[in-house]
């Protein structure tokens, strides 16, 4: 529509559709919700100041032709545009290909999957970029060039920090890139056997005038590089920041989209780290990973029970050995308490490792079903060596740590622990205990205290002779077994 102005002798056309203020929405960082204007509060998590003005992209910011471009790279990955028989259906599994870390392929499933999409996140520092310039050292002189893009630092910084870590002469490609159109340019120039992206927050699409990291952003960056692992069978690795909470950064579809999530977890001050499986369509998920920082990269744990037991002291009240299961890896780690009276008259409960509500629970059921007066007394419980654990095995070993600790008597350094507490003072029996006890046996423990239901002749398993089953159904009992 034309509008024409009368201006004295000048009478000027304005067209009144370039009038028009290009079309904004405000979108929430924390979960995605879009609102027509902004908001000091999302209706839909709840999250206070996180509304962030963006432009949707049109078909007008980049013409027709580009809009037909991108109409038809949504189906590029598409083999075949007609359903098949189930039965037709071929099931071959596909090759994996070895990082060069153990332990980095263990908790993949078995090694990496052509055309996977792989996100790894955690904390600054952690240990992430190091641990993927190392594999992908290792995997371009196995299998073939790799390109690393790097949008948080240069090509010198990672030149060094490779010398450190002994690339040497491998095909390694380095690109310091944010842009994401440049990016996937040198990818199909280069045509790699492995692309890694650190980090999938710092790279902007130019279609988008939203900064880099954004929803719009992120969400736009991990379906290219989807389309891109896919439509030319080359693995991808995305590095994802985290949260001050420990969750992802980003939209919740950034995980509905990739194959596999992992977590990289540890303390600063402890030099082991732990890599886990949260998502995984091509393996077990709640693997695990076990590595050991040092001077020189990341070292894998073969034997992860004999790092977290090496500084063990036996005989000592207020500790016990748990055997844990993480994902098909069983673990022995030791679990420490102390019981102290409360010196201002309100009780302190502190878990560094658990879930804090869970030892509350835990406590409670010593009070109510074991008789141990623990209303006054400050409860301090961890996990030595920094590990995390949250499966209910945990509970028994728990239970024997703080009544050790209050009574002051030590367990016996030749036992381990594990079961389920529930809240009438029942042991319950817990899944996988033939893998707890087999590894129990080869690191040195002579005795187990266990679920009476896990006590079967149909659960023993190699070996297991050797080593004396307690089946234990009540706390009480179960505190008599290991306190004499």
């Amino acid at each position: 529509m034309q509008v024409t102005l009368g201006v004295g002798s000048w009478r000027l056309g304005v067209d009144s559709e370039a009038m028009k203020p290009p079309k904004v929405v405000f979108v929430c960082q924390e979960c995605g919700a879009q609102a027509p204007k902004w908001m000091g509060r999302c209706n839909e998590c709840g999250a206070w100041n996180s509304f962030v003005e963006e432009r949707p992209a049109s078909a007008d910011d980049f013409g027709a032709a580009s809009a037909g471009k991108l109409a038809n790279r949504y189906a590029q990955f598409g083999a075949s545009g007609s359903a098949k028989l189930y039965a037709e259906v071929d099931t071959a599994n596909a090759v994996r290909l070895s990082s060069g870390i153990g332990e980095f392929d263990r908790v993949l499933g078995g090694g990496i999957v052509p055309g996977s999409l792989v996100l790894l996140g955690g904390e600054p520092g952690i240990g992430k970029s190091t641990l993927l310039l190392q594999a992908a050292g290792h995997f371009a002189r196995e299998v073939g060039p790799v390109l690393y893009a790097s949008g948080e630092e240069s090509e010198h910084q990672i030149k060094s920090r490779g010398d450190r870590l002994g690339v040497g002469t491998a095909p390694l490609y380095l690109l310091s890139e944010t842009c994401i159109e440049r990016i996937l340019e040198e990818i199909a120039r280069l045509k790699p056997a492995l692309v890694i992206i650190d980090s999938i927050q710092t790279v902007f699409s130019m279609k988008f005038q939203s900064a880099p990291g954004s929803i719009g952003q992120v969400r736009e960056a991990a379906t290219q590089f989807l389309f891109a692992a896919k439509g030319q069978n080359i693995p991808t690795v995305l590095v994802g920041h985290i949260t001050k909470d420990g969750s992802l950064a980003g939209p919740k579809t950034l995980e509905h989209i990739v194959d596999t999530v992992l977590y990289f977890e540890g303390e600063r001050h402890h030099s082991h780290r732990v890599v886990r499986a949260i998502k995984n369509r091509f393996g077990a998920v709640s693997e695990l990973g076990v590595f050991e920082m040092t001077g020189t990269g990341l070292r894998p744990v073969a034997n992860p029970s004999r790092l977290f037991l090496s500084e063990r002291a036996s005989g000592t009240p207020g500790s016990a050995v748990l055997c844990c299961v993480e994902g098909s890896r069983p673990l022995l780690v030791e679990v420490q308490a102390l019981v102290s009276t409360s010196t201002y008259g309100n009780a302190r409960r502190m878990a560094i490792g658990i879930d804090q509500n869970r030892l509350s629970l835990l406590l409670a059921v010593l009070e109510k079903r074991a008789g141990l007066s623990l209303a006054g007394d400050d409860v301090y419980v961890n996990i030595a060596g920094g590990m995390t654990i949250d499966e209910p095995a945990a509970d028994l070993s728990v239970v024997a740590a703080v009544a050790s600790s209050v009574r002051n008597r030590g367990l016996s350094p030749s036992t381990a622990v594990f079961g389920e507490v529930g809240l009438s003072g029942e042991i319950r029996g817990i899944p996988q205990a033939p893998l707890r006890i087999r590894e129990a046996l080869q690191m040195g423990f002579t005795r187990v205290v266990l679920p009476a239901a896990n006590v079967d002749s149909s659960n023993s398993g190699p070996g297991e002779g050797e080593c004396e089953l307690v089946g234990v159904r009540t706390v009480g009992e179960a505190l008599d077994e290991l306190i004499a």
